[in-house]
């Protein structure tokens, strides 16, 4: 039997790959620091932890969960995201639970997209969104974006060639893989541009919570009338630390909020009622809980910029997330670099061109290292630079 032309065409995905790559260097005996993914290291607060080990051991949570997720859910999903962006959600029609951000950024170019749609997606952009629209049978049309335009996407300049048959615009602010931030002026004139041209916006936020120096990303639906034209992700994975707990949502307009329930209701049965519970619990934790995870956050942040500026890698210092930027040294090749850093020192990054063409001549850093091997693999970062001058 043969896979799907659809199937056979997508590439793997390069993370996959790349974790079989250090799996096989780890059973050769390699020590490994591996700062090419964003899984954090730090604990699921006990509190979460505690809630789904009770809950899952009561049987009425052993069977079928509702596919939409529990009232109780939704509710407190509603009641977080008005405390943190001051925007009253109907809980029912503009919010779904998700098992994960990723699963909705998967499936939603399913609901929308005809065979021949075109997706417009800024280029560096995190890999999945090409992916869901070809699944789709969809097109994408990359949107070069750079350091000078502080990695936001021209959209005054975008060409009328690119807006035939273009369907949606994708976003991601706080940026993956950059690290770039987008104000509310510029949510502004992307709603503007969406409704100019029939588009839906969609906005992928799942690093609105590790934030530094006091910074608060924005929603887009904090702009008048955003919910017409946009939907929005959220994820606990990078929020509260619960990235194996596999929960989300998808938040905006009702009508691709209840798009995109129906085909789940197609495909999956709903997320384990005891981790939802669990993710009650989490949104229900103080904000003194995040800024105290955020300042570790910042404080690995700031060595990364600190060795990145000794050695001549040029890097912005980012408001969110959990990367760094970095400019590699002239006479290499981003996969070139990052091959070299795993060669001659076992230190894994991710380079650049694995976010898109527009990546070439960066590394992509992840902080979700303890100190300790954080500090090491800077060292070792600074062995290869200084062998190389």
């Amino acid at each position: 039997m043969e896979l799907s032309d659809r199937l056979k065409s997508l590439p793997p995905y390069h993370f996959a790959a790349y974790r079989r790559k250090l799996g096989e260097l780890r059973a050769a005996g390699v020590d490994i620091i591996d700062l090419s993914m964003g899984d954090p290291d730090l604990p699921t607060p006990p509190e979460v932890v505690e809630r789904l080990r009770v809950t899952a051991g009561e049987a009425v949570n052993q069977h079928y969960p509702e596919f939409g997720g529990m009232p109780a859910l939704r509710t407190a999903f509603a009641a977080w995201f008005e405390r943190r962006f001051g925007v009253a959600l109907d809980h029912e029609r503009e919010l779904l639970p998700l098992l994960g951000s990723k699963e909705g950024v998967a499936h939603l170019p399913l609901a929308v997209l005809n065979p021949g749609d075109v997706a417009l997606i800024p280029d560096p952009y995190y890999p999945a969104y090409p992916t869901a629209v070809a699944l789709a049978g969809g097109t994408s049309r990359m949107l070069p974006v750079d350091a000078a335009h502080g990695w936001l996407p021209d959209l005054g300049a975008v060409p009328a060639e690119a807006l035939k048959g273009a369907r949606m615009l994708w976003l991601n602010y706080p940026n993956n893989p950059t690290g770039a931030a987008a104000s509310h002026e510029f949510f502004e004139e992307a709603v503007r541009f969406a409704r100019a041209h029939g588009l839906l916006l969609v906005h992928d936020m799942a690093y609105a919570e590790v934030t530094f120096d006091g910074y608060r990303p924005p929603s887009i639906l904090e702009v008048d009338g955003a919910r017409e034209v946009a939907i929005e992700f959220h994820s606990l994975s990078k929020a509260y630390n619960m990235a194996g707990f596999r929960v989300g949502m998808a938040v905006g307009n009702a009508g691709i909020v209840e798009g995109l329930a129906r085909l789940k209701s197609n495909i999956d049965t709903g997320i384990f009622r005891p981790i939802q519970y669990a993710a009650i619990t989490a949104i229900g934790l103080p904000e003194s809980w995040l800024d105290e995870r955020n300042a570790i956050y910042q404080g690995r942040r700031d060595r990364v910029l600190a060795a990145c500026g000794r050695l001549g890698l040029a890097a912005e210092s980012p408001r969110a997330g959990l990367y760094i930027w970095p400019r590699i040294p002239a006479g290499r090749t981003s996969a070139e670099f990052a091959l070299e850093l795993l060669d001659r020192a076992g230190l894994a990054v991710t380079p650049g061109t694995n976010f898109g063409a527009g990546g070439e001549g960066y590394l992509r850093i992840s902080l979700t290292v303890p100190d300790a091997r954080l500090d090491e693999a800077l060292a070792r970062l600074e062995t290869v630079v200084a062998a190389r001058a």
